[in-house]
């Protein structure tokens, strides 16, 4: 049976992407905004903008450039897909943070949270199923393990450890939202690529393609 997602057509493809990119960006939006604690890469985010001075969009695409660097030596294979998200994200986030403002009350707190996470899983699902190269954080997580030889926990929890700890250093938030987001995130974006019908295998196994 063909799957909804990974389709040959590169239009749909390229929707599918920018879609998903654009709510992906709109959803650390909404979990930064609601200062609960946020992914470890967003607390690193945060802590890079308080400490340098720049938006927490420009701080994204800046450790995205980083993390791109370190595929060099992995000998990582770059995407069309890669490369937008590492440019777009930062921007969808810092658009979205300029009409957002955080809730004066835990329980509209939590609320925002929870739509920002339930909107991130969807958007990962959407991203993924366009098949046009991974993220540049998940490429380091598994050029790291296809040159360690470690398993895929090991380098994910370390790289996530390693992050959460600098930007809690330079001033990102860490809290409850950071523990939800580690111990949910996972179910969540399975939950929704098996909604959405996307095929792991034909996404992964997809050639990355650069539009014309």
């Amino acid at each position: 049976m063909q799957t909804i997602l990974i389709s040959g057509h590169l239009g749909v493809r390229l929707a599918r992407l920018f879609t998903g990119l654009f709510l992906y960006g709109t959803a650390i939006a909404f979990m930064v905004r609601a200062n609960l604690g946020s992914s470890p890469w967003d607390v690193f985010g945060q802590g890079l903008s308080r400490t340098v001075g720049i938006s927490f969009g420009v701080a994204t695409i800046a450790i995205s450039a980083m993390v791109l660097l370190l595929w060099i030596p992995l000998k990582q294979p770059l995407g069309f897909g890669t490369v937008a998200n590492a440019v777009l994200v930062g921007i969808f986030a810092d658009l979205a943070m300029l009409v957002l403002d955080t809730p004066n009350h835990l329980l509209l707190q939590s609320a925002m949270f929870l739509v920002g996470l339930l909107m991130l899983a969807f958007a990962s699902a959407l991203y993924i199923g366009a098949g046009m190269g991974p993220g540049p954080r998940d490429g380091l997580m598994t050029g790291l393990v296809r040159v360690s030889g470690l398993p895929v926990w090991v380098v994910r929890t370390s790289l996530e450890l390693f992050v959460v700890v600098i930007g809690w250093m330079l001033g990102g938030v860490v809290g409850i939202g950071t523990v939800v987001f580690a111990l949910t995130i996972g179910p969540l974006i399975q939950r929704a690529l098996k909604l959405l019908s996307v095929d792991l295998d034909k996404a992964a196994g997809r050639r990355a393609v650069t539009p014309n």
